[in-house]
């Protein structure tokens, strides 16, 4: 398989607690925090912001290839991603996920074929199959 891009990203200090995530190229500068709501200082992103981000971001191409692939002329598209860390009974942390892209141009019947097609295709929701639970929500807009 051809390498098409590697991201690589070094994180220092105290990770999600007070640390900083740096690109190699520089482009991505962010201080860390734990989310209030996990009792830390919430002043900066966390790691679940930067996982859904990326993920959404990916997950539009994704539906776009697939719109193409079809010939389906979307003429908007956005995404709402959650990401849920979870701290389960057994005291082990877990993630969960729910993707709600909105497609605009196309009926609810495609907008669903092309969410289903797009959870097929994209990285994120490849490389996360089968390890956290995933909800899909398409809405034509």
């Amino acid at each position: 398989m051809a390498v098409t891009y590697t991201a690589t990203v070094d994180v220092t200090g105290e990770g999600r607690n007070g640390g900083t995530a740096r690109s190699s190229d520089g482009l991505l500068d962010h201080r860390l925090s734990i989310p209030k709501e996990l009792g830390g200082a919430g002043d900066a992103t966390n790691p679940e912001q930067l996982l859904a981000a990326g993920w959404a971001a990916c997950f539009l191409g994704a539906l776009r290839h697939a719109a193409a692939q079809r010939r389906i002329r979307l003429t908007s598209t956005a995404i709402s991603a959650e990401v849920t860390l979870h701290h389960g009974d057994d005291g082990e942390f877990s993630l969960l996920a729910t993707l709600a892209p909105r497609l605009g141009g196309v009926d609810q019947p495609t907008a669903e074929e092309l969410a289903e097609a797009a959870h097929r295709i994209c990285p994120y929701s490849r490389a996360t199959r089968g390890n956290i639970p995933v909800t899909v929500h398409a809405t034509a807009v």
